[in-house]
């Protein structure tokens, strides 16, 4: 089952409000869809249930997963207690890209100019069938997070550009972190050091930290 992209950001809500407390098993057999052959993919494969149900059209390209609307959609995991339980991802740093783009341009910003956050509620270990759709919220970053989101992103690419790959740790960035994005850790991606020599390192990728997004929720529930 295939639905057609949401025409309207009000269209994309109804869609993601009918998911509210349903478990992702019953959604999957809506869609016809099987669930992920190795369990350590669950994550990748909830996101593309949702994308699914949503009618999210970007795919894999670099741009929000609602283009027509310059939506993202991001799941979140939730404990039955409302703690997010892990770092966010939003985008893979593309180490050629650093040196020429600017936050304005960065997919980071466009990633997160509009969230669609689909809280995903369950204990680690729940099983994934089972685990359930809480209730969506749509943020917008205020001023003060679009600084500091600006000069977390900032410092990262200013290492990046320098050459400064193993300074690019999960200690980084007040709201926006690094972190290693691959596979497995043999996984590598092109690089040049600070000297301009090239080398190999760690693919790795754009995060917003647990607390950040925590916080995120609690106040688009007052909202």
């Amino acid at each position: 089952m295939i639905r057609t992209p949401p025409g309207s950001e009000q269209e994309l809500l109804v869609r993601a409000q009918a998911l509210h407390g349903r478990t992702l098993g019953a959604i999957a057999t809506e869609l016809g869809r099987p669930g992920p052959t190795i369990p350590a993919r669950g994550k990748g494969w909830i996101g593309t249930l949702l994308e699914q149900a949503l009618g999210a059209s970007a795919g894999s390209a670099p741009e929000p997963d609602f283009p027509g609307l310059g939506i993202e959609l991001k799941t979140i995991p939730l404990s039955p207690h409302g703690r997010v339980l892990e770092s966010t991802y939003v985008c893979t740093l593309v180490l050629r890209d650093a040196a020429t783009e600017t936050w304005e341009q960065s997919l980071v910003r466009r990633k997160l100019a509009r969230v669609l956050w689909m809280p995903i509620v369950a204990e680690r270990r729940t099983p994934l069938a089972t685990r359930v759709v809480g209730e969506p919220r749509c943020w917008s970053p205020s001023e003060e997070e679009l600084q500091v989101l600006r000069a977390d992103w900032q410092e990262i690419i200013d290492a990046t550009c320098l050459g400064e790959l193993d300074m690019l740790s999960s200690e980084l960035g007040v709201y926006l972190q690094i972190r290693p994005k691959a596979m497995h850790g043999r996984a590598r991606t092109r690089m040049h050091d600070g000297d301009g020599a090239p080398g190999w390192t760690l693919p790795r990728g754009f995060y917003l930290r647990p607390e950040f997004t925590g916080n995120v929720l609690r106040r688009s529930c007052r909202d």
